[in-house]
């Protein structure tokens, strides 16, 4: 009873409430506590029922979804932004107007998916895909139906209730695609389970919210928040592009099989480094905007973040690049080893990508966020000049070696010759910063390589937990080593963090 006192006691304490630093910072954790659980129970869904179905499996999904996800992108007119970004309070009388549109949007999406179903099939060549698409496309109509009152939980930063929302769909997703796997071991667990989550936060979301809406048009409304909305829609389109081209190209020129054991890799091989890392530069530090007239300020707190994110990006990312043979045997299995290589060159790609997370925040806050879409834009053209060639002669492979190709040259060095222009600091501090966890991921990197050559234990699994436990105590002596010895300054750092936490 203690124990539930304590949770219950704690749970009071962050509702938010009280000064908008309060409410942010409340809203904050509660939405750190949504994204890991949410990407957890996601992560452990895919490993269990990696061992249930087939790389192809996965793929077959992952048409459907790309194609689900590239039509809503393409026709996202950022109308719940629109409304969270309105300066009133109170946008009751905007939500049936909102509504209604959101309604005509999915049937609109629903009926088309329903018809090319079968010319998407053709372009993947792989006519499994059709009655799969067809009934994902009953989500686009399940969101529409959503109560628009949820866009209070961001606006009024009500995130307790953004997690009840969010989770409603996560458990049911995982409860129905187990159920589902256990009793046909086939792709429509991964199907219905994904529809029945929709299914869930749109009844979720009349549960949590008391707004009724009623079908409604205004025009004037109508064209107020599409002002706002068009540029939304421009950059969720070039968003995708980015992220999920290399996708499309693989399901095009290779097989549904390539793209499941692609897609998988890249969930669990870039999820630690950039969920992490997002987390601590969105929420521990919002001072940004705050401080861009006051760069020495503004620089303190970006190495601040910096180092917090890149202490937990290395050695995620070193540690999943070198146990990944081990991984995979032990979670997934001998069918999903081609994947390794993909997971090694993800790994790598992920921290990089983590510490580009700490680039941008800086940007918006100077009121430069066109360098974001600028940089974007440059790498999406490159990235395709190459992705087709190289696919085409080195498979998987190939493509996340093209994405990661990019990113290190030319876009990383433009990337922190911006960093360093915006808060007025050196390459060599910059470097002198990140060498700290560098080396300490190396050394740990070495010592778990070096085990994996030489253990000989029954169970892969347990060889699994010896090596992470091996590269944790590897890792956990250094840092204390450089903090100590070379006076690192991590523990100010994680001291101001938790203060700000």
């Amino acid at each position: 009873m203690s124990a539930l006192s304590s949770v219950r006691r704690l749970l009071v304490r962050l509702t938010p409430g009280g000064d908008l630093t309060e409410q942010t910072v409340k809203s904050g954790i509660w939405a750190t506590i949504t994204n890991i659980l949410d990407r957890g129970l996601q992560l452990l869904m895919i490993a269990i029922l990696a061992r249930m179905l087939t790389p192809a499996d996965f793929g077959l999904l992952g048409i459907a979804l790309l194609t689900l996800t590239a039509f809503k992108r393409f026709s996202n007119i950022g109308f719940d932004q629109a409304l969270i970004q309105n300066a009133s309070g109170n946008v009751d009388d905007y939500l049936n107007t909102y509504w209604s549109i959101e309604i005509l949007r999915g049937l609109l999406l629903a009926g088309i998916l329903a018809l090319i179903a079968p010319l998407v099939a053709g372009f993947f060549g792989e006519p499994r895909a059709t009655p799969v698409l067809r009934v994902i496309a009953l989500t686009p109509l399940l969101l529409g139906l959503r109560n628009p009152g949820i866009v209070y939980f961001k606006k009024n930063l009500e995130f307790h209730k953004q997690f009840v929302y969010t989770m409603s769909g996560s458990v049911t997703n995982f409860a129905v695609a187990l159920s589902v796997a256990l009793a046909t071991q086939s792709v429509w667990a991964l199907v219905l389970g994904y529809v029945a989550s929709d299914a869930a936060r749109m009844l979720a979301s009349y549960a949590v919210h008391g707004y009724r809406p009623w079908p409604d048009f205004d025009v004037e409304i109508a064209r107020d928040l599409f002002g706002f909305g068009k540029w939304i829609t421009g950059s969720e389109s070039v968003y995708f592009l980015i992220n999920q081209g290399d996708d499309a190209v693989i399901g095009w020129l290779l097989s549904a099989a390539s793209l499941g054991l692609y897609q998988v890799a890249y969930q669990f091989a870039k999820a630690p480094a950039t969920e992490i890392s997002q987390i601590i530069s969105s929420v521990a530090f919002p001072a940004y905007s705050k401080l861009q007239d006051d760069i020495p300020a503004l620089r303190s707190a970006f190495y601040q973040t910096l180092q917090v994110t890149i202490v937990i990006a290395f050695p995620a990312s070193v540690g999943i690049a070198v146990v990944a043979p081990t991984f995979v045997k032990a979670v997934f299995g001998t069918d999903w080893l081609p994947m390794v290589p993909v997971i090694q060159l993800v790994a790598v790609y992920g921290l990089l990508i983590a510490l580009g997370s700490t680039y941008s925040p800086v940007w918006k806050a100077l009121g430069r966020p066109d360098y974001m879409v600028k940089l974007g834009a440059f790498r999406l053209v490159v990235t395709a000049l190459i992705i087709v060639p190289v696919t085409r002669e080195f498979g998987i492979v190939g493509a996340a070696a093209a994405v990661l190709g990019v990113y290190v040259f030319p876009v990383m060095p433009i990337d922190v010759y911006l960093v360093i222009k915006s808060v007025e600091t050196s390459l060599g501090r910059l470097l002198r910063e990140v060498s700290y966890p560098a080396v300490a991921s190396l050394l740990m990197g070495g010592v778990v390589l070096w085990l994996q050559a030489t253990l000989s234990l029954p169970w892969v699994f347990l060889e699994l937990l010896v090596l992470v436990a091996a590269g944790g105590a590897v890792y956990g002596t250094a840092v204390l080593v450089f903090e100590t010895q070379l006076n690192w300054g991590l523990r100010e750092t994680l001291r101001n963090f938790a203060g700000a936490i």
